[in-house]
Formats: C-alpha cells, structure tokens, sequence
C-alpha cells in the first residue's frame, strides 16, 4: 500500500490505516490477530452490527460454496477437493474430473441447477489439464451419491488451452429464464485474446442448462464469433450475481494496479480489455502496455471503479427484510488483497447506473474473501483464501 493508495481511503479506515502503515504493521497482521483467530465475534457497520460466526475450518483456499436442500453446504478446495459440510464437519466427496491445480487453477465454483430438487444437478468448474502441461477453463455436471459424484458429464472446455496459473474466471449464475453463465479470464499471458470472438478467453459465455448453446445468444449465426460468447472484453471476472428482481447481469472484474470494476453486463457489449483500462501496469505504475485509452466508444464502461485496489472475488446481492432495510438489495463484493468487503448502494436515476454509497465491511477481520453468498437463511456467507480457509456465516447483531 502506498500513501497515494491511503489519501484516498474513506476517512474512517484512513485512521486506522495510517495508525498500521507507520507502525509497520499491516492489515494481514491485523487478520491474523484477529477475527480470523477467533470462531465467533461482532464487527460493526453504519447501520447495523454484524455476528460473525465460523461454520467450519481447516479448508485449502477454499474457493466456493452452495447451499443443499437439506441443510448441509458444498465446498470446493483449490488443490482439488470438493466437500460436503454437515454440522461444521468437513467431509470429502469422490469422483472429481482430473484437475491441474497451480497458481489460481484448480477446482473451482460450484453451484446448484436451479431446479436441484427434481433433477439433482451440481456444477462444477476446473482447471483441466491437456497432458502437454497446459490447461483450459472447464465446466461440468454430476449428480451426489452419498459421498461420491455420479453420472459425471463434461459440458464445454475453452477452445484454446495456455500455461496454467492465471486467470481462469469460473464463476457461475443462472438468469431468471434457467440459462447458465460462466466467466473465463483473459489466462494472463496474452491479454488482447479478450478482443477476440474467436476465443473463449475474456468473455462472460451463456449456455443451456445441458451444455448447449441457446439459440437467442447474440452471436449466434456469426462466422466470426463462437456462439457460447455472451459478452466480451473482460480481464478475470470472480464475482457474478443476477439480481432475483430485474434479471440484470452484475459483475466485478480484476483489473491490473487499480482499474477493479463493477459492471452491468449487456448482451453483446464490449467491455474493453485491454483495449481500455482505468488500471496501470503492475512493474511501471504506467499505462498498461495494450492500453489505448481509458474510455473509448463502443466500448461499456465501468458502473464502478473499486478503489483503492480491492481485487475482487465473490458477489452477492443482500435480501430485502433481513438486515437493516438500507442494506436491501445492496451489493456485497468480496475483496482478496484488500481483506475487506464493500458494501455498494446501486441507483439508477434517469437510467444511468451508478454507485451511490460504499461502506467497507469486515476490514482486515477475516483476510481474503474470495467468496460472497446469500443463504437460505438470506445471512451472508463467506469464504478465505487461505491455506488455512474458513467458511463463515454473518448474521445481523444485536
């Protein structure tokens, strides 16, 4: 963190960030002195205080979690493990693909079909090898049996596999009208790939819930495009919410050093990386190198810029009736690097979206959040990133 990255902090959290910037303290220090030390603890916020209570622990960078039927949660592991939480026991399921995991490739988002109930369908992305030691974004399905996974079907690989260790996406939403949406990052090497609608990389695709392509995707019918691609132009997008109420397509997307958006994704629409970036390069602090502008036309910009550097992962939209009523609806974007959450209060005045309020939630309390989820309780729920993760449930306080 830099001084530049301090000043523009809400006035709040610049207090207490100077406090540890120049004592040489830092705000994983601060985690691990902390909450993420303790199994329950209160954490307050501008209109409300927060319960904060482990579910379970002793998770590898935990990477996602959805909710059964019966009460018990599945948890995927980035090394490679799915779980089945029950009572706060960790236990293991079998019959995972294979599945390379390096860097941030792995296994990945799980999710539940919509209509689990009747049909029993779990999803699941992964990092899957090719033999020649790179790797490609995959999606799958299966049913539980007991502990194992049955009836394991692969539906869709990217068309072009890269060097494993960056930027697979993977998260998954369904729309209102049963369509499944998955996200695949840019893979890192090669970041102009997310400008081509002749590769998977970058996009945000839209599926069937059997794989298939439907038949109302906007590229469909173009020879110069694949028909999964939903939208394009994106760097690394970990959060994805539809909201239950208008349908509208949310997401937050990593950008380089800054630049982490907030996006309201249109079918169709060009999103901009790397052609365009409120980032900076990692090394220079310059502009990125592909970058051509901030802004250009015929390309969406930003809902939101997330500063300072948030990273984002995971993203939920808080049901109205639980939490305090100023809360209803808000956004919750999960953050890695900054250990934090933002909290973001959405208005669209005269059709114009834009962030109204940001308040930070949990500060340094947890450490990395790489996943955000409404229950069916409607609390929050939330997973670290770290080698010693934990699932954590958030209730409203007293």
């Amino acid at each position: 963190m830099t001084i530049k990255d301090i000043l523009i902090y809400p006035l709040s959290v610049t207090l207490l960030t100077l406090i540890f910037f120049f004592s040489g303290w830092s705000t994983t220090a601060v985690a691990e002195a902390s909450g993420s030390e303790r199994d329950s603890f209160t954490s307050n916020s501008q209109y409300t205080d927060l319960r904060v209570t482990k579910v379970a622990g002793d998770l590898e960078h935990p990477w996602s979690v959805a909710f059964l039927p019966d009460g018990r949660m599945l948890v995927t592991e980035r090394p490679g493990r799915l779980n089945i939480i029950d009572d706060g026991q960790v236990q293991r399921v079998d019959g995972l693909p294979e599945i390379h995991a390096r860097g941030q490739g792995g296994l990945m988002e799980v999710v539940l079909h919509p209509e689990y109930e009747s049909n029993g369908w779990i999803y699941l992305t992964w990092s899957k090898p090719d033999g020649e030691g790179q790797t490609a974004t995959a999606l799958g399905r299966a049913r539980l049996d007991g502990h194992s996974l049955a009836d394991f079907e692969e539906l869709f690989v990217q068309d072009r596999y890269s060097s494993p260790g960056r930027h697979y996406g993977s998260r998954l939403a369904w729309t209102l009208d049963g369509k499944l949406l998955m996200s695949i990052g840019d893979r890192g090497t090669d970041p102009p790939r997310a400008q081509d609608l002749m590769d998977h990389a970058g996009t945000l695709l839209r599926f069937n819930d059997d794989g298939t392509v439907p038949g109302d995707n906007p590229f469909v019918g173009d020879d110069n495009a694949h028909d999964e691609i939903h939208s394009y132009g994106h760097r690394n997008i970990q959060g994805l919410i539809v909201h239950p109420e208008t349908g509208q397509i949310w997401v937050t997307d990593h950008g380089p050093r800054g630049g982490d958006e907030l996006n309201l994704v249109e079918a169709g629409k060009n999103y901009g990386w790397p052609v365009v970036t409120l980032g900076l390069n990692y090394r220079t602090q310059e502009e990125f190198p592909h970058a051509e502008a901030r802004r250009m036309e015929g390309m969406v910009d930003p809902v939101y810029e997330l500063l300072p550097t948030h990273a984002p992962s995971g993203l939920a939209i808080v049901t109205p009736g639980h939490f305090t009523s100023r809360w209803d609806y808000n956004q919750l974007a999960g953050g890695l690097r900054a250990e934090r959450i933002r909290r973001l209060v959405v208005d669209d005045p005269d059709g114009f979206y834009e962030v109204i309020h940001d308040e930070e939630l949990l500060l340094g309390e947890l450490g990395r959040i790489r996943d955000v989820r409404i229950g069916p309780d409607n609390n929050i729920y939330i997973l670290t990133d770290r080698r010693d993760g934990a699932l954590w449930k958030v209730e409203p306080g007293s």
